[in-house]
């Protein structure tokens, strides 16, 4: 996307423009959320892949947005997103 712009060709005399026009490719998830079983007091991670690396991720329990704590930790390496989910308790599920 940042590639769009206005190119030209210059040769003294005279320019010749384009304009570049990029659309991006819809991000969408390769692999999605799966289902799990955790022992009370134990630590679980949940994974999904994405389409693209480095796209803004919100993690939810329901309609809350979680955010980092001692609680939940949340990792992105290239296309692949983690939630970490520690000390688990029935009222995580």
């Amino acid at each position: 996307k940042s590639d769009s712009d206005t190119y030209s060709c210059d040769i003294g005399d005279a320019q010749s423009r384009a304009k570049l026009v990029v659309q991006e490719k819809p991000l969408l998830f390769k692999q999605e959320l799966r289902n799990e079983e955790a022992k009370e007091g134990k630590q679980v991670k949940l994974t999904c892949e994405l389409s693209k690396p480095g796209a803004p991720v919100k993690w939810m329990k329901g309609d809350a947005v979680l955010h980092a704590s001692e609680k939940y930790e949340f990792k992105q390496h290239g296309t692949v997103a983690e939630l970490i989910i520690r000390d688990v308790k029935s009222v995580d599920a």
